[in-house]
């Protein structure tokens, strides 16, 4: 590895570059960690969550993203939690729309769970989102209801049409969960795709404590391409969206199905993207502790000297590749913070 302080100036002039020569410029934003379901894998039912003065204001992350974006930054994503409950939240969608007006970002997008899509798509595409992903593993309301507990599928389905209808193009995210949905993923399928949607599935993760055992959700997505390559044809592609999945091409459907598989085959090797939360701590990897306070310095000045400072500091300093583990001898997580603090 090179010199981390040879590192850091070298990112003063130039792009965001790590020490293992990758090129980030993929910044996930977490806008809250609240959400309105408490889906099984994610949350426990009874949430803690962070008080209103811990987050950063939309002025401050239009700071920070927009710090991001001047040093070439091509994609935001906008996440939480779930970024469609934060009060005012397009507000902050209209204003990072300048960056796509001047050519500056390639896209901003949304990760939701689409029980608020049905309200925003209109305005979501006003503001230069071309699409939008929307997390959904099952199609049974009842399931639905179990897997996320406060859920309304038929809310979810109503904002999808929103969605669709507002021009928006959506991919569906599924987590696989054995025993839960690993039924229906062939329906899922079949359903998505006949709707012009990609699909993306998800190995559950190993973060944050929640009312239950992972190794009893965990269903290794080796797995299920293998089911369903007995079934369809799957041709792979070199398509790449920004993230972490790995696509084919359902021959029999025409559509497009990704894979996100940090367990059974992690996807280090080309990671672009570092992970904002809503209180300002910058995750350099998702499946690692190590944070840089951004928040600290945007406070101190007005200036964004000690937030360029911060930034290409902590970019210095990412690491390879995650440490994601299910622990079957202790049942416990790989780390103790939800995905819902650090925004997907």
């Amino acid at each position: 590895m090179r010199n981390q302080g040879n590192v850091v100036e070298s990112l003063f002039s130039s792009g965001l570059m790590d020490p293992f020569a990758r090129a980030i410029t993929y910044l996930r934003v977490s806008v809250t960690d609240r959400c309105d379901f408490r889906c099984v894998y994610c949350m426990s039912e009874d949430m803690a969550f962070l008080p209103k003065r811990d987050l950063l204001t939309l002025e401050e992350l239009d700071r920070i993203c927009s710090a991001f974006v001047d040093r070439g930054v091509r994609k935001l994503r906008i996440t939480g939690g779930e970024p469609l409950v934060r009060r005012d939240i397009m507000t902050l969608f209209g204003s990072l729309s300048r960056h796509l007006d001047s050519g500056a970002l390639d896209e901003l997008t949304v990760t939701t769970n689409g029980s608020q899509l049905a309200r925003h798509a209109r305005d979501l595409a006003a503001c230069g989102v071309k699409r939008v992903n929307v997390s959904i593993d099952t199609l049974d309301p009842d399931k639905f209801r179990a897997i996320t507990r406060w859920g309304d599928l038929t809310k979810v389905l109503q904002g999808l049409d929103a969605a669709q209808n507002a021009g928006l193009k959506v991919k569906i995210n599924t987590v696989a969960l054995k025993g839960v949905n690993e039924d229906e993923i062939e329906s899922l399928l079949a359903w998505a795709h006949g709707r012009g949607m990609d699909l993306t599935l998800i190995e559950v993760m190993p973060l944050g404590e929640i009312d239950g055992q992972r190794i009893d959700q965990f269903l290794p997505l080796s797995q299920v391409r293998a089911r369903l390559a007995a079934r369809y044809e799957l041709e792979d592609l070199a398509d790449r969206t920004g993230g972490p999945a790995r696509y084919v091409r359902v021959k029999e459907t025409g559509g497009r199905l990704g894979f996100i598989t940090p367990l059974t085959h992690n996807f280090c090797e080309s990671c672009n993207r570092v992970r904002l939360t809503c209180t300002g701590q910058l995750f350099m990897c998702l499946g690692q502790e190590d944070a840089a306070d951004l928040r600290a310095p945007v406070r101190a000045s007005e200036s964004n000297e000690l937030l360029d400072r911060a930034i290409v500091e902590a970019i210095a300093r990412k690491p390879k590749g995650h440490d994601f583990i299910i622990d079957r001898r202790h049942a416990r997580p790989a780390l103790s913070r939800h995905m819902s603090v650090t925004g997907g």
